[in-house]
């Protein structure tokens, strides 16, 4: 990877920030490809004509908006970016493994109770009728990138105890995973709460999604509302 020489415009803010105004432009422009190792602090220092103190704050600053990754002993490296297909019907746990890389979930809660308004519309399910629900942190290579909420017909997944890595494989063992889906997309900007939850910074983007899953029978059996760092994850559509 190179980096061209590139003066540091002292007279727009303080120097560090400057300095990761440049860097993030060129991560977001994919100069600096995901996954890539950053020049070393010394260098990143010469290429810019800037002290080394002010690069450790500019990429300090980077590592705090979700940009780049500091490994110890090792360096520092542009964060990768996970892509989900919309041409696909699959589970956050297929996206990651099909990319090689290893997901991981913390449960938030889970168990059993009656359908929400917002649900019963979601599922078509009248009110009163029973639901199993799981919140989970979902994250990859040790990286939180959304916060997914589950609402699942009680026939599609009996006991929520029963999900280990794939909501979808626990509810293909009812004969009920959904075969198609229909999704809405929404940015917004991660509260305080999403912010800390996914180490991200309050405000920082996100993209909330809706999922209404249909089983083959034509039956809405999912109803899951995600949110996801922006800066983390890609949705890709082919258009033909």
């Amino acid at each position: 990877m190179s980096v061209r020489p590139q003066p540091v415009d002292e007279g727009d803010g303080p120097l560090y920030r400057s300095l990761a105004r440049d860097l993030t432009r060129r991560i977001t422009s994919g100069e600096l490809e995901p996954g890539a190792p950053l020049p070393a602090e010394r260098k990143l220092a010469e290429l810019h004509r800037v002290s080394r103190v002010t690069v450790r704050r500019a990429v300090e600053q980077l590592a705090r908006e979700g940009l780049v990754e500091q490994r110890r002993g090792s360096g520092t490296y542009v964060a990768p970016r996970l892509s989900q297909p919309l041409s696909a019907l699959t589970s956050f746990s297929e996206d990651v493994a099909a990319r090689g890389l290893t997901a991981q979930s913390r449960l938030v809660s889970r168990g059993t109770g009656t359908v929400s308004p917002e649900e019963s519309i979601g599922l078509a399910l009248p009110p009163g009728a029973r639901v199993s629900r799981i919140t989970r942190l979902r994250s990859a290579e040790g990286a939180p990138l959304a916060l997914e909420a589950a609402t699942v017909l009680r026939e599609a997944l009996p006991d929520p105890e029963s999900v280990d890595a794939s909501l979808y494989e626990a509810m293909a063992r009812h004969g009920l995973r959904p075969a198609r889906a229909v999704q809405r997309l929404s940015a917004v900007a991660l509260d305080a709460t999403l912010a800390a939850m996914l180490e991200a910074e309050e405000g920082a983007p996100g993209l909330r999604i809706v999922r209404v899953g249909y089983a083959a029978d034509g039956r809405a059996v999912e109803y899951t509302r995600s949110t996801f760092r922006g800066d983390r994850w890609d949705f890709v559509a082919e258009l033909s």
